[in-house]
């Protein structure tokens, strides 16, 4: 630890978003950059403690303590190493992870001033690429052995990537036309932008993983894999989002979130669609459905795409604000009022709203009818119970977004050479679980074709 006392005389220090009136009107990443003078000095706060909470609460196993005190050092180079060792794609986390390793920071027990850890990991990360420090792999030896990915996620990434350094030969399959999974169709660009990804995929490309992108084949490996191949790896995602099944869902202007966050990013990157294929908020009242990140994602895509306004729902209570959550103490996630960057751009928000109805007009929704609701205990135990409040109401809406997460797959019982790994494994989480999950994965392949 470079500087023993740097926690109590550095503040932490975030970089920010730029100007709401400038990022509204484009696509660019809305976080700034500190220079390297600041991002030095908030790597210096790290304490380096004696139990670090941050590495236990990482799902991949980041060292936080140890790079960043090479970044303090201005060793940006050992910093990336360090970084790497433990997670394959840092530039995707440093920019979208929710940090769970800062929460669990003792610095945010003791003063809610967290190591800056996510915004630390990007800035190394993007000195790596721009020195050169991040190299092709070209030492690797091969086998003989070849193992098929189905999905090119970021689970699906992290296991390919994996086998391809043990020395498998790996092929990736992708049903849509690039890699990604939701970091390139669900992530809108303000927050990712797609040449981060791109750029990671030729690498990957270089150092000898093949994508064969169009290729749906998620329902033909059957339960002993694809043909040809030593392994199969599933890593399909869930690609079932969870429905609402009221009276005028087939409304014109209902849709799932990820139509409309997937469609604009094709869009951004040259993709094309008639005017009866393509959804936009412009001149609408929208509603988005869900409380979540990726719901708040929909408000900050309606907003570039010119909506008139934005009201958010959610069926459960309001958060408890503050930083500190009583029912989720540290160094565990506190499950806090949350206010992204897309919220602070203007959005009406609501919890303990039901949705009964979707209403319309020649087809075309106009309106959403609600209730408020409350929730009672079980006294059987177990889930509350929803019970009615107040007198239902209608709120206007010509484009209303599902935004209620997604369905765990079902999954037949597979022979030993199939593995399965990500959200389809587990169920939509984060990105982070999703990366470590993919390396696990690898592992257990490597394991099993070592036998």
């Amino acid at each position: 630890m470079g500087n023993p006392k740097a926690f109590l005389e550095i503040h932490r220090q975030e970089a920010g978003y730029r100007p709401i009136h400038d990022r509204i009107h484009d696509f660019g990443e809305v976080e700034q950059t500190l220079n390297t003078r600041e991002r030095k000095l908030q790597a210096s706060r790290c304490m380096d403690c004696g139990v670090p909470f941050c590495h236990w609460a990482c799902p991949l196993g980041n060292k936080a303590p140890e790079w960043n005190d090479a970044l303090y050092k201005g060793d940006w180079e050992l910093a990336y190493r360090l970084l790497n060792s433990t997670n394959p794609f840092p530039e995707f986390t440093g920019r979208i992870c929710p940090a769970l390793c800062e929460k669990a920071c003792v610095l945010n027990r003791f003063n809610h001033e967290p190591t800056t850890n996510r915004e630390d990991e990007a800035a190394i990360t993007e000195a790596a690429f721009r020195e050169g420090y991040i190299q092709v792999h070209t030492d690797i030896v091969r086998n003989g052995k070849k193992v098929a990915v189905i999905g090119a996620g970021p689970a699906g990434l992290a296991a390919a990537n994996d086998l391809n350094l043990m020395g498998y030969t790996v092929t990736v399959f992708e049903k849509n036309e690039a890699a990604g999974g939701l970091l390139r169709y669900g992530i809108p660009n303000f927050k990712l932008n797609k040449a981060i990804i791109d750029r990671r995929i030729r690498l990957l490309e270089q150092e000898g993983i093949m994508f064969r992108y169009g290729e749906d084949i998620s329902g033909k490996s059957g339960i002993t894999g694809l043909p040809g191949f030593d392994a199969t790896v599933i890593a399909t995602g869930t690609p079932t989002a969870r429905d609402l099944k009221a009276p005028g869902r087939d409304l014109k202007g209902v849709h799932f979130a990820l139509e409309l966050l997937s469609q604009q990013n094709r869009v951004l990157a040259g993709m094309e669609f008639s005017k009866d294929e393509r959804i936009t908020a412009k001149g609408k009242d929208v509603l988005v459905i869900g409380g979540g990140d990726t719901g708040s994602d929909c408000i900050g895509t309606a907003h570039r795409q010119g909506c008139k306004s934005v009201t958010q729902i959610e069926i459960m209570p309001r958060p408890v604000e503050g930083p500190d959550d009583p029912q989720n103490p540290w160094p565990n996630w506190p499950r806090t009022l949350k206010t992204t960057s897309s919220h602070e751009e203007g959005c009406t928000r609501r919890w303990n709203i039901n949705t009964l109805e979707f209403l319309g007009k020649d087809g075309k929704l106009t309106g959403v009818k609600v209730q408020e609701i409350d929730w009672e205990p079980n006294p059987n135990g177990g889930r509350p119970i929803m019970v009615e409040k107040g007198e239902p109401e209608i709120i206007k809406a010509e484009l209303c977004l599902l935004a209620m997460g997604f369905l765990k797959p079902e999954h037949p019982e597979y022979q030993a050479n199939v593995f399965i790994c990500g959200d389809s494994l587990n169920g939509a989480s984060l990105v982070v679980r999703a990366m470590a999950s993919g390396r696990q994965t690898a592992k257990k392949v490597d394991d099993f074709l070592k036998r």
